[in-house]
């Protein structure tokens, strides 16, 4: 099986809000979760060894998520087995992981054990600079995130201030009604991921995780967030106050003001928000902001949305360009680590890791 065909997550994003990371509430220490934090430098093998156990999961029939990492979407930052409950991650900068339950939830996998730090003699600076031209482009990639969130919340601003919002409400409430029933046996539980990310490789979105899924869609098409995030967060609280796990998706530019999707699993269920750039394969019925929304209004401030639209586009393709320059130095830093690893022993580690992770 291949494990890039399995549902897939980002963990974090670098937002127009900061760094928003959701690595640390990624498991349930007093859900009987066990989180396998591995710790080690670039190039040290961290993503393999999760692709490989996660491959071993798939063959043993397990059910396996995928974390992929925002700043090298072809390498993993963490690998979720939800129904044996366990997690792999990679706790380095910049989403560090420490151990809040040391050797009772959390397993420290140090890579570090592998390499032969005195083959570094005579690179330090080097390394140094490289560290430093890294952190750089990143910094320069979070500013220009920074601004283009700052336009994004612009945009859903004009949008709310067209909104007929106690309509919204109670569309949103009878929505809720109609397909979210209360539960006897409540034990709500919430896990925070996102579809879409700022990347090297540009604005990903994994609309694929929801397209594969054997549920009901419900999708509201919403071009600037103010409509929909509304409806989600109403959908939200319905879910958990009903008593249900779900996963909410948030918006990977303005976390902590907007959520895109809410997926039921128990109620094989997905609220969607859809825009101009992320859409789903479904031939389902959309439900149009536009519904809840002065037309009129919203004409007046054409020209500002348009405006703000395509400097966004400019700004986050800016971000992305420099993603691209950071990891094209971080391949570099890469190179030093691979020359110091013995990765002989650390195969015949992962051997065993694995089986110790997989197991009951």
């Amino acid at each position: 099986m291949d494990i890039a065909k399995q549902p897939t997550y980002f963990l974090a994003a670098n937002s127009g809000q900061g760094f928003y990371s959701k690595f640390s509430e990624s498991y349930d220490a007093h859900d009987g979760w066990k989180a396998y934090v591995i710790k080690g430098g670039p190039g040290t093998g961290k993503s393999s060894l999760m692709k490989y156990i996660a491959q071993k999961a798939l063959i043993l029939g397990i059910k396996v998520e995928i974390c992929p990492c925002s700043s090298d979407p072809k390498s993993l930052d963490a690998v979720i087995f939800p129904t044996i409950k366990k997690v792999i991650l990679d706790g380095t900068a910049p989403h560090v992981v420490e151990p809040k339950y040391p050797a009772v939830c959390e397993q420290i996998i140090n890579l570090g054990q592998f390499w032969d730090e005195t083959e570094l003699e005579g690179s330090e600076k080097e390394l140094l600079k490289l560290y430093a031209f890294n952190s750089t482009y990143h910094k320069k990639a979070s500013q220009y995130i920074i601004t283009a969130g700052k336009l994004i919340s612009y945009n859903f601003g004009i949008e709310l201030a067209a909104t007929d919002i106690d309509k919204v409400f109670a569309f949103a409430s009878r929505l809720a009604k109609n397909n979210i029933p209360e539960k006897k046996n409540k034990r709500s539980n919430e896990w925070v991921r996102f579809l879409g990310g700022i990347t090297p490789e540009g604005m990903i979105f994994y609309g694929n995780t929801i397209d594969n899924m054997d549920c009901r869609k419900v999708i509201i098409s919403d071009k600037y967030g103010a409509v929909s995030s509304i409806i989600m967060s109403v959908l939200r609280d319905a879910a958990l106050d009903n008593g249900y796990e779900i996963i909410t998706l948030k918006n990977e530019t303005l976390p902590r003001d907007m959520i895109d999707h809410v997926i039921i699993p128990e109620l094989s269920i997905a609220f969607c928000r859809e825009n101009g750039q992320n859409k789903f394969l479904s031939d389902e019925r959309r439900i149009h902001a536009r519904r809840f929304i002065d037309s009129g209004e919203l004409a007046a401030n054409r020209q500002k949305l348009a405006f703000n639209r395509r400097v966004t586009k400019e700004l986050l393709q800016s971000a992305c360009d420099n993603l691209k320059k950071a990891k094209a130095v971080h391949d570099q830093m890469e190179k030093y680590y691979i020359d110091i690893m013995d990765f002989e022993a650390m195969n015949l580690y992962a051997l065993k890791i694995a089986d110790k992770i997989l197991s009951a």
